[in-house]
């Protein structure tokens, strides 16, 4: 029944357009194009004017089905009714808005697909005004998934004469078509013959989508091994163009070896004797090629070593001279050589003049040296018993004296290199007759009877000297210290003192003697009488002693006595003075005696009596106060 309205409609339509076309006209106006991502909601306007007022007006839509000619119709409707037809693509997606009061319908397409890229059509019958009909492209867009780029797994070489595959760059699922570029550095790479190749791959998927596979064929040079490629995917969007970069790649370069370097990689600095020398080469080719080293004074010898490394152990001055490296390109063969010098210092042991032992005589001068061959600056410095004489490599000992006898040790040093050193030494011994050292020649003593008196003598001298004891005055004494030292005799005695007495110390060798003398004055024990009934006691400064002995403790007996003889007086004065109570009677007469501030008298009484109540008066009673 439907089929037989729309033949009938379509015969009435015919017949009334060509009746009245002569004075009628329909005009429709449509967009060229409507551009729409899938899966969204577009709008196709189409608008219509008719130059006279038509009975009715009919709508119809169609779309074109591929390339070409034939036309599907999507929807047909007037004012009073409004149909989508069934069966086609846009069944139950697509909607018509009714006409405005300007002509303009639109009609809106939702959830657009990618088949959904047709023509539209758009055909208006004014019924006695005609018809006319107009034509909207719509376009519809998929942006492609981000572009992959792989690199080559293996290396490059810049040897061969012809572009190699160097990275393959993927962009899938696009529509329409993308488009892919490449780019070295930021620098877009455009096919040239001989150089650049670009090789593309376009396959259309079952979804309709397009996939591109693009590689680069590139010509690569020594410089590729520091640069970066990466491709772009360029793919059309509404009213624009899309573009998505790749992550950037490098790739591995093979190039020859054209320059070789070659140093000294340890120790630090100078190299000395004894160390472990550590020669490494390197070349600007890549892989790197093999090495070999050898010394320019024996060339045809290659020196044992390990890839880019020579090792020297415990090297000596034998060991120096120049050395190359060698490098020979497997794919070129051509060869590339550097050389370095190398040096190795040394210092030789010192060697001291004079050598051994020099004998001189006291007051003699002499000039010492030190010299030790070295192939670098040195710096030497005299040590006599740990302690700096000297710096430089001569040491001037003038007017010597026995001080400067002994060893002396001269050391070497290559401030340049630190730990490079040697020492040489050199012994001095000087002659004279003896020397005494100490007090002067005559020595004057005072010291008390039957005291132990100890005496020193040190002589310096070489031939060492011998000491001898002369004592005049007292039979008992001895050698108490007797010892000996390079230079020197050091010698005591020990003399009891019975009188006056007169010492010599001589020190002898077969160039002189020297004698020191000793006069020692006795001084008599003072003796204190029995005891009486007074003791006058005189105090008398004491004797100043030079030396020491046993004067001392006499001195400080007799101030104490002197003390407790001042004591009692200031206690018997009290007494008499009745301010001390004494006894148990009651008052004691007391009676003043005037005593002379000239003589310091202390006057100490024997009888028992009065010494009981002297000191019953000193711890008396409490009541002894209370009788006065």
């Amino acid at each position: 029944m439907a089929f037989l309205n729309n033949i009938f409609l379509s015969a009435a339509l015919l017949i009334f357009l060509h009746t009245f076309q002569a004075w009628a006209k329909v005009d429709v106006t449509m967009e060229e194009s409507v551009e729409v991502h899938v899966g969204e909601r577009v709008k196709i306007p189409c608008v219509y004017s008719i130059t006279e007022e038509p009975s009715t007006v009919m709508v119809q839509w169609f779309v074109k089905r591929g390339a070409s000619s034939q036309r599907e119709r999507i929807f047909y409707g007037d004012e009073s009714m409004q149909v989508v037809d069934d069966g086609t693509d846009f069944t139950g997606r697509i909607s018509i808005s009714p006409a405005d009061e300007r002509g303009e319908m639109v009609l809106t397409i939702h959830n657009v697909q990618l088949g959904d890229e047709r023509e539209f059509i758009c055909q208006v019958n004014g019924m006695s005004a005609g018809n006319g009909e107009g034509r909207t492209l719509l376009k519809v867009f998929d942006p492609p998934e981000a572009p992959v780029i792989e690199g080559v797994l293996l290396g490059i070489t810049v040897s061969n004469p012809h572009p190699s595959k160097i990275a393959s760059c993927e962009a899938r699922n696009g529509y329409p078509r993308p488009n892919i570029t490449w780019y070295r550095n930021n620098t877009q790479l455009i096919p040239l013959n001989g150089k650049i190749n670009v090789v593309t791959l376009v396959t259309r998927e079952s979804s309709g989508l397009y996939t591109v596979q693009s590689e680069l064929h590139y010509e690569v040079a020594k410089e590729d091994k520091d640069a970066f490629f990466f491709c772009e995917v360029h793919y059309a969007v509404p009213a624009a163009v899309g573009m998505a970069k790749s992550k950037r790649i490098n790739i591995t370069v093979y190039y020859p070896t054209e320059v070789v370097e070659l140093w000294k990689e340890s120790p630090k600095g100078l190299v000395k004797e004894g160390d472990t020398v550590k020669i490494r080469c390197r070349g600007d080719g890549y892989p790197p090629p093999p090495f070999t080293f050898s010394r320019e004074q024996k060339p045809e010898l290659d020196l044992d070593s390990s890839q880019d490394l020579l090792v020297l152990e415990d090297v000596t001055r034998a060991d120096s001279g120049i050395y190359k490296c060698h490098s020979l390109d497997v794919d070129t063969y051509a060869e590339a050589v550097d050389e370095m010098q190398l040096t190795v210092h040394y210092l030789d042991p010192a060697v001291v003049v004079p050598r051994d032992t020099e004998i001189l005589l006291k007051g003699e001068s002499l000039t010492a040296t030190c010299n030790a061959q070295c192939s670098a600056a040195t710096s030497t410095v005299w040590f006599k018993n740990g302690e700096p004489v000297g710096k430089g490599h001569e040491l001037f000992l003038q007017d010597v004296s026995f001080d400067a006898m002994g060893e002396y040790v001269c050391e070497v040093t290559v401030p340049s290199l630190p730990g490079l050193q040697t020492s040489g030494s050199m012994h001095i011994v000087v002659q004279g007759a003896p020397e005494m050292k100490g007090l002067e020649r005559r020595v004057e003593l005072e010291e008390n009877v039957d005291q132990w008196v100890n005496l020193s003598c040190k002589a310096l001298g070489h031939p060492k000297p011998i000491i001898t004891w002369s004592v005049t005055g007292s039979q008992t004494w001895r050698e108490t210290s007797h010892k000996l030292t390079e230079s020197s005799v050091h010698s005591s005695v020990a003399i009891k003192l019975t009188s006056d007495t007169s010492v010599s110390c001589n020190a002898t060798n077969n160039m002189g003697t020297e004698t020191r003398f000793f006069s020692i004055r006795a001084i008599p024990m003072a003796t204190s009488p029995a005891a009486s009934t007074a003791v006058t006691v005189r105090v008398t400064p004491p004797r100043k002693i030079q030396k020491e002995g046993n004067g001392v403790i006499i001195v400080v007996i007799i101030v104490c006595i002197l003390l407790l003889a001042i004591l009692g007086s200031v206690l018997y004065f009290l007494y008499k003075k009745g301010k001390i109570p004494c006894g148990r009677s009651g008052k004691q007469e007391i009676t003043k005696e005037k005593t002379s501030k000239d003589d310091i008298v202390v006057e100490m009484k024997s009888d028992k009596t009065e010494e009981a109540v002297l000191l019953k008066g000193i711890n008396g009673d409490k009541k002894a106060h209370n009788d006065q």
